[in-house]
């Protein structure tokens, strides 16, 4: 089972050594490790080396996109930058941030899943954010979804689904997409993942619309976002997120943007998302 992963790191030198030590401390280690340095201007390149010189298998590939965090895009971006130098060799494809912490049997453990059913096609663990009485559940999302920072995708599923959409969503969308496909989705909850810089904290006030306008691009119509913006929302104890949402879909479908997947991909996905509504309330 072999296995390749790519970190995009974009001014990470505080948190870049803790998560590549994370990474050459677990149980099973990866094929290879491709760290993005993504137009980093701090000394995110220096930490990279130290690790790269002394660990052959961690590589590392200077990328120079545009510097302000544009979500979704930007580091999406950098990941293909690191897909584009690996060979076809693998068995599983990883995509992970650059300011985490793994537990030591992460790889082992997310392994096991896959090994333990072949329609497991994205697999992890959870993420977890230090508050003042420890490490908690990062509860922007249900504990069965993979977040985007920690995800190993079975190589067929990410061919099926065309890789990662260049756009904020993209780990939404994966997973809608996987399931359309016939894959199932799995998460270890065993598997506590610390996320040392907790989601959203490094987007500009230029994102605030960027929410409301995956969802537009993914074919929800608006009252599927009008009630994930408000779900979204009610975690992050922000209404000002809510009307943002509401306002980048409105402004999407003003624009006109494309959506990131077919008529019938979409269709598929809204009928997912009200048959879980459904389901949670106890209808049908």
């Amino acid at each position: 089972m072999e296995f390749y992963i790519v970190i995009p790191a974009h001014n990470e030198e505080k948190l870049i050594g803790d998560m590549l030590q994370s990474i050459v401390e677990q149980t099973i280690l990866p094929k290879k490790v491709v760290v993005v340095n993504d137009a980093s201007t701090d000394g995110t390149q220096s930490i990279i080396q130290q690790f790269s010189e002394k660990y052959s298998f961690i590589e590392t590939l200077t990328h120079n996109s545009e510097r302000h965090h544009q979500p979704g895009s930007k580091v999406v971006n950098a990941f293909y930058k690191g897909l584009e130098t690996l060979d076809e060799n693998f068995d599983f494809i990883g995509k992970f941030d650059a300011d985490l912490i793994l537990p030591s049997d992460y790889f082992e453990k997310v392994l096991e899943l896959f090994a333990s059913d072949e329609e497991i096609g994205i697999a992890g663990g959870n993420l977890f954010i230090e508050k003042e009485n420890g490490w908690e559940f990062e509860a922007i999302s249900e504990k069965t979804k993979v977040r985007g920072p920690i995800k190993l995708y079975r190589k067929k599923c990410f061919e099926e689904i065309s890789g990662l959409k260049k756009s904020i969503g993209w780990d939404t969308v994966d997973e809608l997409l996987a399931q359309y496909h016939g894959w199932r989705i799995k998460t270890d909850t065993s598997l506590h993942v610390k996320h040392l810089k907790p989601t959203g904290k490094v987007y500009s006030k230029a994102s605030k619309f960027k929410q409301g306008e995956a969802f537009y691009k993914m074919r929800y119509g608006f009252w599927l976002t009008f009630i994930a913006s408000a779900k979204l929302a009610s975690k992050k104890n922000s209404f000002q997120f809510f009307m943002d949402c509401i306002k980048g879909y409105y402004k999407a479908q003003k624009e006109n943007m494309d959506f990131i997947v077919s008529e019938k991909e979409g269709e598929f996905i809204k009928n997912l998302r009200w048959r879980k509504i459904r389901q949670k309330l106890g209808i049908g």
